[in-house]
């Protein structure tokens, strides 16, 4: 009886001891990303249900101000997150020609669309994110089916554009308008009253309320609200804005193969399907837009053939230069750069 308990007692001993370890097992994983809480959290849900020996923690912020906490982690000796996820493309390029990414080429690349020119894996596009017109149908009762019925009188003193310097989604709309359009086309939206707005989610939100009647409104933040009843819609002009959102590892994660595991895991057709019923477009083909949304979002290769066309190419060697410190002044003495564009947006609009 003696050596029964003695016996039951160490086989305790032993559980008891492993369950600390068991515990500090866990890898902890950290994603800063631009997306909305609407998006992440059907997100994590299913990739920790996966994976439940990997703890993933989401943390939300526009991406400038994500890339300034970037900034001061790595002055301050180490980047905290392990992934990152935004929309704004030169970032990504920037962080690479800084040497700062893993390159990782996701199990399932070649069932994926990669608009990105020189793949190689440093980061990978999870989205297909589609900026159109969003407008309350209270006070709009025509829809706009150009980018120039913006000038019209019906959005006159009421037309929202997200800050740029604040949304990673703003400034790639601007970016792409500005190359495609031209200033002048800002110029025109000014001279009607269009504004500056916070965050890509606040011009909805404006929108949806009617302090403004239309914005540029990114697809699943805008039709996140007309499922809840908002009395908005969202139109895309003949040529779209489709703004890929990369998903990057950072090199000296320490918890690399779980970061590896989560990109696998975006760009899966369960990850995309999750991505897909929040009113975004897959990278996949192979994963159908929800039939609610089929009215509004074309799919996927459609919008690419629609998309207006983006020279990533030069935006990376821009973004290359400024890093290296090898970019020169333009004729006006002042560098042709993100902060340049952001100025530019910034003082027509401010007129």
């Amino acid at each position: 009886m003696h050596c029964r308990k003695l016996v039951s007692l160490c086989a305790a001993a032993v559980c008891f001891a492993a369950l600390p370890l068991t515990a500090s097992a866990q890898q902890k994983l950290y994603v800063y990303t631009s997306m909305k809480e609407s998006m992440v959290s059907g997100l994590k849900t299913a990739f920790t249900k996966k994976y439940p020996d990997i703890k993933i923690d989401f943390q939300s912020a526009g991406a400038g101000k994500l890339m300034a906490k970037i900034a001061a982690e790595r002055e301050s000796g180490k980047i905290l997150a392990d992934v990152l996820w935004t929309s704004e493309i030169p970032d990504f390029y920037q962080l690479k020609a800084g040497g700062l990414l893993l390159k990782y080429i996701p199990t399932e690349s070649k069932a994926l669309i990669n608009p990105l020119p020189d793949y190689d894996g440093s980061f990978t596009p999870a989205r297909l994110g589609t900026i159109g017109i969003a407008y309350n149908t209270r006070f709009v009762k025509e829809a706009p089916k150009t980018w120039d019925d913006l000038k019209k009188p019906a959005f006159k003193g009421a037309f929202g554009i997200a800050n740029p310097a604040l949304s990673g989604t703003a400034f790639m709309s601007v970016e792409v308008i500005a190359q495609k359009l031209g200033w002048q086309y800002f110029e025109a939206l000014r001279a009607n009253g269009a504004k500056i707005g916070k965050g890509s989610g606040q011009v909805v939100d404006d929108t949806a309320s009617g302090d403004l009647v239309g914005c540029l409104g990114v697809d699943y933040i805008t039709l996140d609200k007309v499922d809840k009843g908002a009395n908005l819609a969202l139109v895309f002009p003949p040529e779209m804005l489709v703004i890929p959102s990369p998903v990057a590892i950072f090199k000296n994660s320490p918890n690399a193969e779980a970061a590896k595991k989560f990109v696998d895991f975006l760009v899966s057709r369960e990850g995309q399907a999750i991505i897909a019923e929040d009113g975004t477009l897959p990278v996949r083909t192979d994963v159908k837009i929800p039939d609610r949304f089929k009215a509004v979002l074309p799919p996927a290769d459609e919008a690419m053939k629609r998309a207006l066309p983006v020279d990533y190419r030069k935006m990376a060697a821009e973004k290359e230069a400024e890093v290296r410190g090898t970019k020169k002044p333009d004729a006006a003495g002042q560098l042709s750069d993100k902060e340049a564009t952001i100025k530019k947006f910034t003082d027509i609009m401010q007129k």
